[in-house]
């Protein structure tokens, strides 16, 4: 078979890629959006509001991380040529996803008690507390929205994402218009109208995935009878919760690290923290959606059975995540102060852009690390290689990270920026890691899809 050049290669990566891309960016738009919608309300709002956020998102990683898993087995099997076998698959990410919304229902309770043992003010524990019970009823629908979209992505539809993704990015600074300050006579909910704006946003995402499931929109394969397997629900599974604890462990992490190690530091360098976060969100999630797109090309290449091509479909993809997250390290270089500045506003601005500033621009230091990561395990778990990299995750991220930054802020009196340092060297240590995992080559013999049924 002739080797596409580099240049089709890149073309067609960036074509599969521009989607994800866009997707990715609107998922970060809505807690982007959130934080700077309550700005005004000042620097407590900000905290509750974008770590309440980050604890939500964190709940919500380990059915997400799961469900991820979904495109490898999709990507395989379109590359082998059984498309046919496609559609349950999206049914057994609905399944996770019905799982998630029941679990995130039921923790809902333990919110306020679980907050009031961490070092937050009290004005800034009663508006996450808020902000945390409501936006909990979000949690099934963005695992939801994450089941189908890494469907459709599996089959090479990236589009479907990116449509459901806008309209919950839309959806979110509208309602938080309405709900926030109180508009088109709707009462003023401060920091709950903006975890309400969420949920509402979050649920029309995967409103309109749902239907396209079910009118078969986006060139989905039909099925007359879908013959669900208990067999194959346990594959997704086994190799879909290793993904999800990857993800999960790594950010309860830096959860506690925000949370236990930060909280008693103040609401204004706790509010520098997340905005910092916030921004850095925005980079992040478009590099995840090259990688994604790197990780569908690579399943859909072990599928067909041309294993020595996941390597070079490795390269091309790092090259690209890379180049995108050196020009946003330039961004943050040259221009801190207006980026913040778009967050300040009111008692404490000028603090939080001081703060905000070097952390900005240590955060520029780890994009390298960052893109190397995230491009290589999205390719290890293309392969199905998720126990390893869980591994991994957590030793790296219990081991290392979470010691090292109590240590440096309660004994040394480091602050966050110390933290922050701590954060740049377990992400270089992650990514010379699994650098050094992709190149034993275990991953070509792991056996995703059940080897009978190939």
């Amino acid at each position: 078979m002739t080797r596409p050049s580099t240049g089709a290669a890149l073309r067609t990566l960036l074509a599969l890629a521009l989607p994800m891309v866009l997707a990715r960016a609107s998922q970060s738009v809505v807690t982007f959006a959130d934080v700077i919608q309550v700005k005004h309300l000042g620097p407590g709002a900000i905290a509750a509001t974008a770590t309440g956020g980050l604890n939500v998102f964190g709940l919500a990683i380990l059915p997400m991380g799961t469900v991820f898993i979904v495109q490898s087995f999709v990507a395989q099997l379109v590359g082998s040529g059984q498309r046919e076998r496609a559609p349950r698959y999206a049914w057994y990410g609905l399944a996770i996803a019905l799982v998630a919304a029941l679990v995130s229902a039921a923790v809902i309770p333990l919110i306020g008690p679980a907050l009031s043992l961490t070092g937050y003010s009290h004005t800034v524990q009663a508006q996450m507390t808020d902000y945390m019970a409501i936006r909990m009823l979000s949690v099934g629908a963005i695992v939801g929205v994450e089941a189908l979209g890494n469907w459709y992505g599996g089959l090479g539809n990236t589009w479907m994402q990116m449509v459901a993704g806008i309209l919950t990015m839309v959806a979110a600074v509208f309602f938080n218009w309405v709900f926030i300050d109180g508009h088109l006579g709707a009462s003023a909910m401060g920091v709950a109208g903006a975890a309400l704006a969420s949920v509402i946003a979050s649920w029309l995402g995967f409103g309109f995935l749902a239907l396209a499931l079910w009118r078969g929109w986006g060139n989905a394969p039909k099925v007359a009878k879908l013959e669900l397997s208990r067999a194959e629900l346990r594959r997704v599974v086994t190799f879909g919760l290793p993904n999800g604890f990857n993800w999960f462990l790594e950010f309860a992490a830096f959860q506690v690290f925000v949370n236990g190690v930060l909280a008693g530091l103040g609401d204004e360098p706790v509010a520098a923290l997340n905005v910092v976060i916030a921004v850095n969100s925005l980079s992040f999630m478009p590099a995840f959606g090259l990688a994604s797109a790197g990780a569908i090309l690579a399943g859909q290449a072990i599928g067909r059975g041309e294993r020595e091509a996941v390597a070079r479909q490795m390269k091309i993809t790092l090259g690209a995540t890379m180049t995108w997250m050196l020009a946003i390290a330039l961004i943050y270089t040259i221009a801190p102060h207006p980026i913040l500045g778009m967050f300040a506003e009111g008692p404490g601005a000028a603090r939080l852009v001081e703060l905000g500033t070097t952390m900005l621009l240590m955060s520029a230091a780890w994009q390298v690390f960052d893109a190397t990561s995230m491009t290589i395990a999205e390719t290890l778990r293309a392969a199905g290689d998720t126990k390893w990299t869980a591994i991994a995750r957590m030793l790296l991220a219990w081991g290392v990270f979470t010691p090292s930054a109590f240590i440096v802020v309660r004994v040394f009196d480091g602050g966050p920026l110390g933290a922050m340092a701590c954060l740049a060297v377990y992400l270089a240590l992650l990514a010379i890691v699994l650098a050094l995992r992709f190149r034993t080559g275990a991953w070509k013999r792991i056996e995703l899809i059940e080897p009978k049924l190939v």
